[in-house]
């Protein structure tokens, strides 16, 4: 009973460069006498597969094996006797190579190699054999070409037609430099390219494309496609003009029995007539009421001309003009205090952002109780300028860093007044609302501290105010408002500013 001894057998994942060499590895297993019991090739690639290979290790004797024995010693002592002679008589003369045995030319072209003696591969004083075809192997002339080597690599391209292979790959599977493999592309005609937005250049082979590029991360992959076969050619066709009096060919004549269908009505365009006449006072305002959103700071509603004018179907400088009949004041610049027009109940303005958009607002009107219960017209005038910062200091709050703040628009509704009242007074009194949190603010003195308007970062804008360190006396010809410039030792000293409000200056002497 025979004992087996088994072998896994691969080719590796990509598989062998050219069949010779997949033959060469098929060859050597016969020879260890390994028989290949499991074989399983890949669809893609013919020169990949796996399996399982086995040979016996021990034997039974049968008079068959002794017979095949003994026929094996008397032709291996054959064999010796046949390489004396022939060394003997090739040392006395070298033949040429035209002197070469018939049958050794006669098996090459029946294309069987010539039998290769293995006895004396364990030998190391043995004399070395005569090399034959399979020792030419790793000769230069039968080495694959770099295109042939690069096929078992290659992948389908995810992004595109074609396969790609990157160069650190064949890099690492070929055992050298990725310089090497740069080397070898440029010496098959391929050129390489500097940067992703370079110019592709591609090269033909074997009937295919093959062409480099470099990838966002600066890979460099070869890629290559089936080359485009032309499907049709272009001839040149004679025009015909048709004939006078020709008639044009007539359709076919439907049914009798069949009935036409009714033509679908089309719905009718809207009249393109002139828009409506814009109406005038308490008219407009309750037209207009309906587009008008809530104020984001104070009671009330405001809306932008661009979008009044778009739902009114009509132009910004009528509606403008519509508003400025009513005594609404259109021509105030950004930050002036607004010109209040009560109508009703209601108090009108309007006013300009910092883009040069005019808006209309809206509110309740706001008073005392008079005489008899009835509430007094609203003081529609801003604050005196002389009085505006003595009635707000106590309503600032101290910070960290000693100054005092408060938002205008908590202030605004501690007076009783609206937001743009109370800074139609502070810009008249020489502050400046700014347009940035980081803008440098515009300071203005009184009983002997320093007030100024700033933005935070969420867009709130603040009311500061802060002791001066310098007299009244200094004050220039154009009086309160001057831009102070900051004292070297001042600046050094790092006072930090209240949260919510951006650093002051120090104003110099």
């Amino acid at each position: 009973m025979a004992v087996w001894e088994y072998k896994v057998i691969s080719s590796g994942k990509g598989g062998f460069a050219t069949p010779a060499l997949l033959e060469s590895f098929l060859n050597q297993l016969g020879t260890d006498e390994w028989e290949i019991v499991e074989f399983r090739g890949q669809a893609d690639n013919p020169l990949a597969f796996s399996g399982l290979a086995r040979r016996p290790t021990q034997r039974d004797w049968t008079l068959e094996d002794a017979a095949a024995a003994a026929a094996r010693a008397e032709a291996d002592k054959l064999r010796v006797e046949f390489e004396a002679k022939f060394k003997s008589a090739t040392t006395a003369a070298a033949p040429s190579e035209a002197e070469a045995p018939v049958h050794e030319a006669g098996r090459e072209t029946d294309g069987l190699r010539r039998l290769r003696d293995t006895e004396r591969d364990s030998d190391p004083d043995a004399p070395e054999a005569p090399e034959d075809e399979w020792d030419k192997l790793g000769a230069g002339d039968e080495l694959p070409t770099f295109f042939e080597a690069m096929r078992p690599h290659l992948r389908r391209n995810q992004r595109g037609p074609g396969f790609s292979v990157g160069v650190d790959y064949l890099a690492k599977k070929w055992d050298i430099s990725e310089d090497e493999v740069i080397g070898a592309l440029k010496e098959c005609g391929l050129d390489v390219p500097d940067d992703e937005d370079a110019k592709v250049t591609y090269v033909d082979y074997d009937g295919d494309l093959f062409w480099v590029n470099i990838n966002r991360r600066g890979e460099l992959w070869v890629n290559t496609k089936e080359k485009s076969r032309p499907v049709f050619r272009t001839v040149q066709a004679t025009r015909v003009e048709p004939e006078e009096g020709a008639k044009a060919p007539e359709a076919p004549a439907r049914r009798e029995e069949r009935e036409p269908r009714p033509r679908r009505q089309e719905p009718e365009a809207a009249p393109s007539g002139p828009a409506e006449p814009l109406p005038s006072g308490p008219a407009l305002l309750d037209r207009i009421r309906p587009f008008m959103r809530k104020n984001r700071r104070e009671p009330g509603g405001s809306g932008s001309m661009s979008f009044l004018s778009r739902a009114l179907k009509c132009s910004e400088a009528a509606l403008v003009e519509a508003f400025t009949s009513m005594g609404l004041d259109a021509n105030s610049a950004a930050g002036d205090p607004p010109v209040f027009v009560e109508i009703g109940d209601e108090s009108w303005w309007l006013n300009k952002d910092s883009r040069g958009g005019i808006w209309i607002n809206a509110r309740e009107k706001r008073g005392d109780a008079g005489a008899g219960g009835q509430p007094s017209a609203p003081e529609s005038a801003a604050p005196a300028p002389g009085n505006v910062f003595a009635a707000v200091r106590l309503l600032l709050k101290e910070t960290k860093t000693g100054s005092v703040a408060a938002p205008v628009d908590r202030l605004a509704g501690d007076l009783g007044r609206s937001t743009e009242e109370l800074l139609g007074a502070l810009t008249t009194s020489g502050l400046r609302i700014p347009e940035k949190s980081r803008e440098k603010p515009v300071f203005a003195e009184h009983a002997g501290e320093i007030f100024w308007l700033n933005l935070n970062g969420k867009g709130e804008l603040w009311l500061n105010a802060k002791a001066s360190r310098y007299s009244g006396d200094g004050k220039d010809e154009a009086g309160e408002g001057r831009r102070p410039r900051p004292k070297k030792k001042e600046a050094e000293s790092g006072d930090a500013a209240p949260e919510g409000v951006a650093p002051e200056e120090t104003p110099a002497a």
